[in-house]
């Protein structure tokens, strides 16, 4: 299955991963794709199969803080959406604060925008 969506471009979700990985998968977080005439090949454990370009690999954790080695935080992209207390009181604070008083909010988005120049 997993050739079949790289050969073809399609999607393919991997769930519930643990820090460690199967080193088959190093190759395509790698993206250690080469040209064989005038088609993308990739070696994926004991074969090599065409690659589309239209791939894309997501994987995701049920860990609440996973550490993953530095050799494959700088092949991915690591997005964290554990949503705490705090976090959803100060989203509701913002959408209160937007809505009874705009230019409070105005102000908050100019200062963060001014912040990150």
């Amino acid at each position: 299955m997993l050739e079949a969506a790289i050969q073809y471009g399609n999607p393919v979700l991997i769930e519930n991963i643990q820090e460690q990985l199967d080193p088959m998968l190093q190759p395509l977080l790698q993206k250690a794709v080469f040209k064989a005439g005038s088609l993308q090949m990739i070696r994926l454990g004991d074969s090599t199969i065409e690659y589309s370009n239209d791939f894309q690999l997501y994987l995701t954790t049920k860990l609440p803080n996973p550490h993953y080695p530095p050799e494959i935080c700088v092949t991915v992209t690591l997005l964290n959406f554990v949503t705490t207390f705090d976090g959803l009181a100060d989203q509701l604070l913002a959408v209160v604060v937007a809505k009874e008083q705009p230019e409070m909010e105005k102000k908050r988005a100019d200062l963060v925008l001014e912040s990150a120049a």
